[in-house]
């Protein structure tokens, strides 16, 4: 496979994964599928992520990630038991 090839397949699989997260966090539902909405909410969190908050950016980057890796273990808590491997 040339490395073009293999470098667009590599972002895509990275671009699916990150829909993902968004489906995941249950954004899709709650915003209606309005992807305007949802451009928004990201802008405002890199807006934070920049300073431009009360919160520091570092201090938020740990507490989303503590929220996240949780929300990882209790799906992961939750395949073991039911034996469920899909991940919709």
């Amino acid at each position: 496979m040339r490395d073009w090839a293999k470098a667009r397949r590599e972002r895509t699989h990275h671009l699916i994964e990150l829909g993902g997260l968004v489906q995941k966090a249950g954004l899709v539902a709650l915003t209606h599928d309005d992807r305007a909405t949802l451009l928004g909410a990201f802008l405002d969190l890199a807006r934070q992520l920049q300073g431009d908050g009360a919160a520091s950016p570092h201090h938020l980057r740990i507490r989303w990630r503590r929220a996240g890796l949780k929300a990882f273990d209790a799906d992961s808590d939750h395949d073991r038991s039911t034996g469920r491997t899909d991940h919709d």
